[in-house]
């Protein structure tokens, strides 16, 4: 008897399943499927549709003809590309910027994720945390505000105590040679402690087994940092790494625009900056796409690269 009521009642739901248009498990959790449909709906209308606009990086684009009315030029923007001299400039400051992010700024969230992760006490650790996340949500514009004064040769912070203690003033800004560690130092302070999330939360998945084995046979601090913390986040250290190397030739325009001026164009004219005013300040739109678009192929093979090696290495990769 019981037999024959759950068969029918499984046949009843087939019946409606069948009958209706959704499937069960879209009707179950429609509320999930629900909150990823508008950021699926972001990606789709700001980042893949407009992706058909790359067509004018080979042609000579004409707003009055639009896109699809432009004459086709074929490869013409991209040999320009590379044969104008001060293309491997930008490439080069480009690529010198990243590399020092990458050196200094990449090892620098690792190194204070452990900090506090090494933290006794609590509240302290919190309120590090907590305070270290702030700068992350400043506007580019503040930071770049606060930069200038603190740096200012009359009453910045930072001539200020250089002539405290008996030194000429700079005129940091305006110099070639310090524009580099600016943004770099920058860079650390604005984007530290929210770098570090992933990391702190790689820390919290270890088992305290594990350090508590370490401490029995006799290991120290740092000696428990080495064998067991920096094996086990290795993985996470690893996928991030990938994902750095992937942007070594793109780089952020809007801090370098508000810092750099025309003295300072040697060391800290980029890519980014370049397209800014070659595609919109000179409505050179069919340039400053190709350049764009060189600039995300050469992303593309150097994550891939990356990929390649840390599935060779460390047996870890993206895919």
């Amino acid at each position: 008897m019981n037999l024959a009521i759950a068969k029918k009642s499984k046949q009843n739901r087939n019946k409606i399943c069948c009958g209706s248009k959704l499937p069960v498990w879209v009707k179950r959790d429609w509320q999930l499927y629900l909150m990823l449909a508008l950021p699926i709906a972001y990606y789709i209308i700001m980042k893949y549709i407009p992706m058909y606009g790359t067509l004018i990086a080979f042609k000579d684009y004409s707003a009055r003809l639009g896109v699809w009315g432009s004459k086709w030029i074929g490869l013409t923007n991209f040999k320009k590309i590379l044969s104008e001299p001060y293309f491997y400039k930008l490439l080069r400051n480009t690529l010198l910027i990243n590399f020092y992010c990458l050196l200094f700024a990449f090892p620098a969230s690792i190194l204070f994720a452990l900090l506090l992760n090494e933290m006794r006490f609590k509240r302290f650790r919190k309120v590090a945390q907590t305070v270290s996340y702030l700068p992350h949500f400043i506007s580019t514009v503040v930071v770049c505000g606060m930069i200038t004064n603190f740096l200012r040769t009359n009453g910045g912070l930072v001539n200020d105590l250089i002539a405290l203690f008996g030194g000429e003033r700079i005129s940091f800004l305006t110099k070639p040679e310090y524009f580099r560690g600016i943004y770099v130092i920058s860079e650390i302070w604005q984007h530290l402690g929210w770098d570090a999330i992933i990391y702190i939360a790689a820390l919290t998945s270890i088992s305290p087994e594990l350090y508590e084995v370490a401490s029995i046979e006799g290991a120290n601090r740092l000696q428990k940092a080495i064998y067991v913390t920096f094996p086990c986040i290795a993985s996470t250290i690893t996928i991030m790494l990938i994902l750095r190397i992937g942007h070594l030739v793109s780089l952020g325009y809007e801090k370098i625009i508000l810092l750099y001026s025309g003295t300072t164009y040697e060391t800290a004219d980029v890519i980014s900056t370049y397209v800014y005013r070659r595609g919109l300040l000179t409505a050179d739109f069919s340039y400053g796409t190709a350049i764009e678009l060189f600039q995300t192929v050469i992303s593309l093979i150097l994550v891939l690269c990356a990929n390649w090696v840390g599935h060779k290495i460390s047996d870890t990769s993206l895919w």
